[in-house]
């Protein structure tokens, strides 16, 4: 593996601060950079974006605290139900609302709240407090330790379908506000969720069931007329059997307790994780990158290759050799960044591409268009922070 490649390299650290700084743009995107003005603006994408500049503001970004502080209003205001609380999947175009009050937008609140408010953005600590309101009254479930995932926007009627998307970006909010409060609560709430997983995916060889019904029976059949769905396709999906990995070992490394046997069998979890991920997903056709989704027996289902796989892997592989420094992942991490430098980031116009085909050439079948800059701008910090600390409050404490 070429040198350059390697996790603390001289050159892999100005790679990835060139690609921090050319990562900080506004809007969806088409493919060559230029705003889509007819898409809906998405809650959950306005709330990374104000995580994402909060940060930029925080890293001493021009520019940034204003258009975090744009992105907060928004979220307060236009994308706030005033009448039924929560928020809103979305507007569209014309600014109708999006129907429906989503877990998964409503854990990316939480985190833009948190980070706003780390990086002293006015009404973020107002946004926050509401945001945990509202999600512990109507998502978090204290008797399972899991969060339901949609409401019907006036939240009258909740829908039978459970999945673990909208979970694992509970445990990321939950993890950031007990960063940023200070309120162990919701790092006991994130713990629970993991044991969940783990045990899930234990008794599954170690790939995870996404989709779930009401009572949690995971239903591993959902979706298989659909398998390419941008949320819930069929099978396992490795990218977030590789995110939860690294969740799960920034919960463990958090967690104040001297029992190293305990923290151990939470990073041996993890690494079981990723490393059933990569071997299912990497490389499957003869050429590089990560499959979409598998099947239960690990075979690749969707071979297509998305950008925000590839953000994780090279999150998650740096955070386990800073763990275990079993230079298996730094190699892992070495490969990750050499197939994002010679195919995923667009030297042209900037950022990185969305979704690539098992020949790694650009398609737009299941996310046309560039991407929201949550995976990739953090793929260029996680691997370079304390591994027990959510990114917001990470940077915040090195500053």
């Amino acid at each position: 593996m070429d040198k350059k490649y390697q996790l603390n390299s001289i050159e892999n650290i100005e790679f990835q601060k060139s690609l921090r700084e050319e990562l900080l743009m506004f809007g969806y995107l088409g493919d060559d950079g230029t705003p889509w003005i007819d898409r809906p603006r998405e809650t959950w994408i306005t709330c990374r974006m104000a995580h994402v500049y909060s940060i930029g503001k925080m890293l001493g970004y021009d520019g940034c605290a204003e258009l975090a502080a744009k992105a907060i209003k928004g979220i307060s205001n236009e994308l706030y139900d005033k009448k039924s609380s929560g928020w809103y999947a979305g507007l569209n175009a014309n600014g109708e609302i999006l129907p429906d009050k989503q877990c998964y937008a409503h854990a990316f609140v939480i985190l833009a709240g948190t980070s706003a408010y780390l990086a002293d953005i006015d009404g973020a600590k107002e946004l926050l407090d509401k945001a945990l309101e509202v999600f512990d009254d109507k998502f978090f479930n204290e008797k399972e330790g899991l969060a339901v995932d949609t409401w019907n926007t006036e939240f009258t009627e909740l829908s039978s379908y459970r999945g673990l998307n909208a979970n694992m970006h509970t445990v990321e909010a939950f993890l950031a506000a007990a960063d940023a409060l200070s309120d162990e609560k919701y790092r006991v709430r994130a713990g629970r969720i993991i044991d969940s997983v783990i045990s899930w995916a234990k008794n599954n060889s170690w790939r995870i069931p996404e989709h779930f019904k009401s009572d949690w029976t995971p239903d591993l059949e959902y979706n298989i007329d659909n398998k390419t769905d941008q949320f819930k396709p069929y099978g396992a999906t490795p990218g977030h059997g590789i995110e939860w990995a690294r969740l799960i070992v920034q919960w463990a490394m958090s967690t104040e307790t001297d029992d190293k046997d305990s923290i151990n069998k939470y990073i041996d979890a993890a690494k079981n994780l990723y490393n059933t991920a990569v071997n299912d997903s990497w490389c499957k056709n003869g050429e590089p990158g990560i499959a979409y989704t598998t099947d239960w027996d690990g075979n690749p289902v969707v071979t297509d290759r998305m950008h925000w796989t590839l953000a994780e892997a090279i999150n998650t592989s740096a955070v386990l050799y800073n763990v275990t420094k079993d230079t298996k992942y730094c190699d892992d991490y070495s490969m990750f960044i050499e197939y994002l430098d010679k195919y995923v980031h667009d030297k042209k116009n900037g950022s990185w591409f969305h979704q690539l085909d098992e020949h790694n050439k650009l398609i737009g079948t299941v996310w046309p268009g560039k991407a929201d800059l949550y995976h990739a701008f953090q793929s260029t910090l996680i691997p370079y922070s304390d591994v027990s600390v959510s990114i917001a409050k990470a940077v915040k404490t090195s500053n």
